[in-house]
């Protein structure tokens, strides 16, 4: 009966519906039977056919021409989501024929992309990874509804970040350079057009720790050197910001924050970075592994590590340009935040009072990259000092009230959380309070 069946898709029965439904019915088959069987051998047949020519080698690989793989693609595509057809997909879309310009039709790979983003379609990661590959607006579309996902949830967890992020697929994705360098575009483009926002630049660090771990999983014999990624960056200082900080023992980091310090120093003063771009490719690139940052700016006021090259280190993440040595100042001003910090550090009993002279400095200065510094800096203090709990909401809402940094606050929260989380931070009385900050910073973020 099946074989009846499977030789009716090509008789002449087929031309003849009435003739063809007396005969499926007089088998004991009804319609959707038929044409169930008939999908599944005509997928069996293709797939068959177009693995063997790709196993055969270039010269049988001819025998299939590209306009007939075109027209097999084109014929999916107004039934890219019956299930029984993904075997015949995946096949197409690891499909690769001798000519340089891809074969299949652009209307079935856009198709397949929208189908795999509203999760009507499952396909094999590879499958996946070979259609972003082949097809550049199928990439960016599925960039855009990535960020689209994320700003339409409360960001209330990193966790939950990474998990949409991770469930896209694209970090996995991004191990390969061509992807991962027009994924950076997209996110430097983000970030320009929503002014550096805190948010994009959360969601941009926790990506780039999605994608170290994608590469550091990868089991391939050769895996492409991370020069393949950041070609046109100094490779030391790609290599010490690569090693995530939970791969250290706590007592270098100190040490490995100088070291990116002292060498992002030199290349920042080096004659030869002298426009705006170069300037913002190496920032943004300091930018992307923001966990140093912030373990950066933690170690310093637990006088865990030399001040001055921590201050310009954050100096420059605050105030890249240094238009008129806004740098400089946004240092000075650091530095005397900082001192006045580091003699209240140990004691026990604070009030806001105490902290009266960090906060005025706060709130008095005018350009926003010093503000933020020192607000990041008194965030810390109150986070890890001895007496700072006590009063960590009061002053930290007065701060944000007065400044209009809750945002930066918040994020600077929920990365410390995420860390925390991810590290196995045993401070649980940091960890309660930054919990029970977070809780009240939901509803005014």
């Amino acid at each position: 009966q099946s074989l009846l069946c499977h030789l009716l898709s090509s008789s002449k029965w087929e031309s003849n519906e009435a003739e063809t439904s007396t005969f499926i019915s007089a088998l004991g088959y009804t319609s959707a039977d038929y044409y169930c069987h008939l999908v599944k051998n005509m997928v069996v047949s293709l797939v068959t056919e177009l693995r063997e020519n790709q196993c055969n080698g270039l010269n049988i690989q001819e025998s299939i021409s590209a306009s007939r793989v075109n027209a097999i693609s084109i014929f999916c595509v107004p039934l890219i989501t019956l299930p029984d057809l993904t075997p015949l997909l995946e096949t197409l879309l690891l499909y690769h024929g001798g000519s340089s310009k891809d074969i299949l039709s652009s209307e079935f790979l856009e198709a397949v992309n929208e189908a795999f983003l509203k999760k009507k379609i499952s396909l094999p990661e590879s499958a996946v990874f070979s259609l972003w590959l082949r097809h550049l607006p199928s990439l960016e579309k599925s960039m855009l509804h990535l960020l689209d996902q994320l700003f339409s949830i409360p960001l209330n967890s990193l966790e939950e970040v990474a998990c949409v992020i991770k469930d896209s697929l694209l970090p996995q994705a991004a191990s390969h350079p061509a992807i991962f360098r027009i994924v950076n575009d997209i996110f430097k483009n983000a970030l320009m057009e929503t002014d550096g926002t805190p948010e994009v630049m959360t969601i941009i660090q926790v990506f780039t720790q999605l994608f170290l771990q994608a590469y550091q999983n990868e089991n391939k014999q050769y895996k492409f050197p991370l020069k393949a990624y950041f070609p046109y960056h100094h490779q030391p200082l790609v290599r010490s910001l690569v090693r995530r900080p939970f791969e250290l023992p706590t007592t270098y980091w100190s040490q490995r924050v100088k070291h990116i310090s002292d060498m992002l120093k030199a290349i920042v003063e080096d004659t030869n970075v002298s426009s705006l771009t170069d300037l913002f490719e190496i920032w943004f690139l300091v930018a992307c592994f923001g966990e140093w940052l912030d373990i950066a700016a933690e170690q310093l006021l637990k006088a865990a590590v030399e001040p001055d090259p921590v201050l310009w280190l954050l100096a420059f993440y605050y105030c890249p340009k240094n238009e008129n040595q806004q740098r400089t100042q946004t240092m000075v001003e650091a530095q005397v935040v900082y001192n006045h910090l580091m003699t209240l550090f140990s004691c026990r009993d604070l009030s806001l009072k105490d902290l009266e002279a960090a906060v005025h400095r706060v709130t008095s200065v005018k350009q926003c990259c010093n503000q933020q510094l020192t607000t990041h800096l008194l965030t810390n203090f109150l986070l890890f000092s001895s007496g700072g709990h006590k009063i960590a909401q009061e002053c930290i809402y007065h701060i944000t009230e007065i400044t209009g940094t809750s945002k930066e606050v918040y994020n600077l929260l929920i990365r410390t959380a995420y860390r925390f989380n991810h590290s196995g931070e045993e401070n649980q009385r940091t960890v309660k309070l930054i919990n029970e900050l977070l809780q009240k910073f939901t509803l005014k973020v």
